[in-house]
């Protein structure tokens, strides 16, 4: 009996092509994103590494517990924040790149829906830009990873969509997606640099959350893979019960190996030894369901030829 093993779109050669001729495989394993916030007011871990040498010794840090790659912010985007200017963004941001671009081999992903932020990290040594407002908000994103090269992540978001927004929540993530990559597609951007975020936490409900997350294969359609960012987002508190959010690791750490088990390729975390470990009994799961597939096939071959 063949079992199903979602998650197979990815790029031909296997690989999520980013910026400087770098890239990373997607075939044998999923990948963590380790969350570096250097700001005062992030909802988790604001004020933490709001300076460069902390934020620089944190990174450093989640790449010892297994991070492939860092993403690095410098405007909160929780409900509520105060935005930065473009200026005050960069000033956090563009010295703690730099720094880890110079003393580590980790890819580095700026966290930003700004077009001259995104270029100026690039240029610092960013290898990926990761835009939380799916190209919306400043669609010269798409230019400036076209231009350089860099991967581009492209995430859904209900904020500021609210009069437009479908009532199914799987609907609403591919008329999204269809307007950002054809903004995407019109600039130039190859596809193989291109990954997709559904957004959990950005203007969705609990149940919509939940959803979003049961029917996540649905989204294979789009043939383009995923990174996921639950990390200790206010659903899983909603769901657990924890209050606090860093007291939502274990929950976090459920929806990682689950979502792998769906299909999703990179996860995007707080706490890079916990979702690690998620990852790894859900990586071992997908293998032994890849061997069973194997197996199966070569059986009715078999009984094919046997018959025959």
């Amino acid at each position: 009996m063949l079992v199903s093993l979602p998650g197979n779109n990815i790029p031909s050669d296997g690989a999520w092509q980013v910026g400087s001729g770098h890239s990373l495989d997607l075939t044998a394993s999923g990948h963590l994103m380790a969350i570096v916030n250097v700001t005062p007011d992030s909802f988790s871990d604001g004020g933490r590494h709001d300076d460069v040498e902390a934020a620089v010794a944190h990174a450093k840090a989640c790449i010892a517990e297994g991070a492939a790659i860092i993403d690095i912010g410098g405007e909160s985007t929780r409900p509520g924040a105060e935005p930065v200017s473009e200026a005050e963004e960069q000033r956090r941001v563009l010295p703690v790149i730099e720094r880890l671009a110079a003393q580590t081999d980790a890819l580095l992903s700026i966290d930003t829906y700004r077009g001259s932020t995104a270029r100026a990290a690039v240029k610092a040594g960013a290898h990926i830009i990761n835009d939380v407002y799916g190209l919306t908000r400043d669609p010269s994103v798409a230019q400036v990873a076209a231009e350089t090269g860099a991967g581009l992540c492209i995430m859904h978001t209900g904020r500021g969509r609210e009069a437009v927004r479908l009532g199914d929540v799987i609907a609403d993530q591919f008329v999204f997606f269809e307007k950002a990559l054809a903004v995407a597609d019109a600039a130039g951007v190859d596809r193989r640099a291109i990954m997709l975020d559904p957004g959990f936490g950005f203007a969705k409900s609990r149940e919509e959350e939940a959803q979003l997350m049961a029917r996540f294969t649905e989204l294979h359609a789009l043939h383009l893979p995923f990174l996921i960012g639950t990390s200790r987002k206010r659903f899983i508190g909603a769901l657990t019960g924890r209050e606090r959010a860093v007291e939502r690791d274990v929950g976090t750490a459920a929806t990682t190996a689950l979502l792998r088990l769906a299909g999703a390729h990179i996860f995007r975390v707080h706490n890079v030894a916990a979702n690690r470990d998620a990852l790894g009994v859900a990586d071992a799961v997908r293998a032994a369901r890849a061997t069973a597939n194997a197996n199966a096939s070569a059986s009715a071959n078999a009984s094919a030829e046997t018959g025959s």
